[in-house]
């Protein structure tokens, strides 16, 4: 099945709604990164958070950043996300991997850590990029989200994020959604919406039992006039470039990168979220340094 992002409203635009299914793209993301099983469900959450936070966006230059930074084993993880549904990420520490927690799922709370952050970088084309953060909540990512959306943007959002992986450290099923009431709607919608949230099936149940995410949606929201506005493939794609290394290695400084050209040897550069391996030989190095000014 095609991995699926689409925007919604109900009620008569008073509920929000961004739903995807992600199983492909986040396959791909945790193969990259060869993850151990909890590390791949970390990483898969992450991105598709992320790819529902990017798809929010408004221009096409625009792109957001979510990044956990903790006292967990799995350290950093980091997604970028862009309004045309493709995506990239990293996790720091890609064999992070804990026994089941006591409810016999994936221990992504204990590889996060408790003591840390969440930060969310909107780079709007603006002289500065906007910076939201907040203190990690639970650590299952959907509830630091969720928090985030409270706390930074006040705006009260229930975010599901899931990923199950299989015995082989493939992904069998993984998506997520963000549902967000509007200003002035009735606050007994809200409680509706809540309840079967409460009484659904976890989503990568209902992915992994062959429902895409429109039917999902129409699970939650049936009979509340449930709208499709418009609809995706997203992807996992890395946009990293031989010019933007460059430019990495030119933010270094021209003292820096004097001495790398002084050891006369080559140097290798890999990008984090693609593990692409972009290598300069000390006459490049040598060339690069002669444009600086």
């Amino acid at each position: 099945m095609e991995d699926k992002l689409v925007h919604a409203i109900a009620k008569n635009g008073d509920i929000r709604i961004i739903g995807a299914t992600t199983t492909n793209l986040v396959n791909k993301g945790v193969s990259i990164h060869k993850c151990a099983a909890t590390a791949a469900a970390a990483l898969g959450r992450m991105l598709t958070g992320g790819l529902l936070m990017g798809s929010m966006l408004k221009s096409e230059n625009d792109k957001v950043t979510i990044q956990i930074l903790a006292d967990g084993i799995a350290r950093d993880i980091v997604v970028t996300a862009y309004p045309d549904g493709h995506v990239k990420g990293y996790i720091a520490n890609p064999l992070a991997d804990l026994p089941l927690n006591s409810k016999g799922k994936l221990d992504v709370a204990g590889i996060v850590g408790k003591n840390g952050n969440l930060l969310v970088i909107k780079d709007m084309g603006l002289k500065e990029p906007y910076v939201g953060q907040v203190p990690i909540y639970t650590g299952e990512i959907g509830d630091d989200l969720a928090y985030y959306f409270t706390v930074s943007e006040q705006t009260p959002s229930a975010v599901g994020l899931g990923v199950l992986v299989d015995t082989d450290l493939s992904i069998k099923a993984s998506g997520g959604f963000i549902i967000q009431m509007m200003p002035g709607a009735d606050e007994l919608l809200a409680d509706l919406v809540t309840y079967r949230l409460q009484e659904l099936n976890s989503i990568t149940e209902l992915i992994n039992k062959g429902m895409d995410i429109k039917e999902i949606l129409e699970l939650i929201f049936k009979d509340m006039d449930l709208k499709i506005l418009n609809e995706s493939m997203p992807l996992y794609k890395c946009n990293c470039s031989r010019e933007k290394v460059i430019k990495a290695l030119i933010s270094i400084g021209k003292e820096e990168l004097q001495k790398i050209y002084n050891d006369n040897k080559e140097e290798e550069l890999q990008c984090h979220f693609c593990n692409k391996k972009y290598k300069f030989t000390h006459d490049e190095i040598g060339s690069i340094l002669e444009d600086i000014k």
